[in-house]
């Protein structure tokens, strides 16, 4: 179904599209791409993350392009990433090994490894800063280059995980290791039920406030979990891929900035005390998605009647891309099936007042 119903036909459309570029030209002031790259960070992570592709700069271009709407960039940003050859799989990433800029644990106050406080904005006092609409961009970027390159690690500093601990205790409730390959969503349709890697994979792409909202519905009583959250932390890891010659060799090829979070839960072995973990792990710095992933991650596991813990709603409900689509398609002329209902309801009142 297209706008060929509608009066003027192609001559609308394109004229259509010329006021899209109307909008978005606003001001005689251009958007540098490294601009919105660099200062809106966390808005560019949250495209990348539901695109399911990272590139900074694309996801920043595919912003620019439509005014800041994140559904738009994520459909731009995946119909470019639908493009690529894949040449390569990477090999698992040992997220043990990440360089950590940030790590706490709300499960325990001193941990192995300390609590790494980074960059957040949970401690600040949500007033809005009306100097920041004067500030001296140059001067910032100089000041804070000179401390964060002393401050920032630039090394590994590998630190043992939360869990490992209650591991050893016998308190944590384990997935049983195998040698699956990942279920790879971007390549097969998902089936239900679904492999514990279509599931993160999926979470990972979906809509950001969808997935909070999941979660926070879990919390509110329309699931089973009140979690901790036993450590949450961001850094970058490395990707390597296989050595052509030898598979057993690998050749580094970049690092990619991510948040990984695991919550702690009752488990329901009824026979003994242990704690069930939830994982969530997401592109970029997207603290509060991570952990909603972690709480629906746990909750998928009970088979419950509420909502989130129904696999196929959650998990075919939360795709930005085809959720904002078929909401958008109601746009479209339908006008055929309204005027086939309208008759409907004509008839009917004509019989009723027969």
């Amino acid at each position: 179904m297209a706008y060929v119903a509608v009066s003027g036909g192609k001559e609308a459309i394109e004229e259509s599209i010329k006021l899209l570029d109307y909008y978005r030209s606003g001001t005689k002031k251009d958007v540098e791409l490294e601009a919105i790259e660099n200062k809106m960070g966390l808005l560019v992570d949250r495209v990348m993350s539901e695109a399911g592709l990272y590139c900074k700069r694309y996801a920043a271009l595919a912003l620019k392009q439509c005014e800041g709407c994140i559904e738009e960039a994520v459909f731009l940003l995946r119909a470019y990433r639908s493009t690529l050859t894949r040449n390569y799989y990477t090999k698992t990433v040992n997220t043990d090994n990440m360089r950590i800029v940030r790590r706490i644990s709300a499960a325990f106050k001193d941990i192995l490894g300390g609590q790494i406080l980074g960059a957040t904005y949970d401690y600040t006092h949500r007033l809005i800063n009306f100097e920041i609409e004067n500030e001296d961009s140059k001067a910032l970027y100089y000041a804070m280059q000179s401390i964060c390159d002393n401050e920032l690690p630039q090394e590994i500093n590998p630190c043992t995980r939360v869990s490992d601990e209650l591991k050893k205790e016998g308190l944590i409730d384990k997935y049983s290791e195998n040698n699956e390959k990942p279920y790879d969503v971007t390549e097969n349709m998902l089936q239900f039920p679904s492999a514990r890697s279509a599931r993160l994979q999926t979470l990972s792409r979906a809509d950001t406030g969808f997935i909070s909202g999941l979660a926070y519905s879990a919390l509110r009583g329309f699931g089973q979990v009140h979690p901790t959250v036993g450590e949450l932390r961001t850094g970058y890891v490395e990707l390597e891929v296989p050595y052509l010659f030898d598979e057993n060799e690998s050749i580094y090829i970049g690092e990619i900035l991510i948040t990984e979070v695991e919550c702690f839960n009752e488990a329901d072995d009824k026979n003994k005390l242990k704690l069930a973990v939830g994982y969530g792990a997401v592109f970029g710095r997207n603290e509060n998605k991570a952990i909603a992933i972690s709480v629906i991650d746990r909750e998928l596991d009970n088979y419950g009647d509420f909502p989130t813990q129904n696999e196929e709603f959650v998990l075919m409900h939360g795709d930005s891309l085809e959720m904002n689509g078929f909401i958008s398609h109601l746009k479209l002329p339908h006008y055929v099936t309204f005027q086939s209902k309208l008759d409907a309801v004509r008839k009917t009142r004509r019989t009723e007042n027969e």
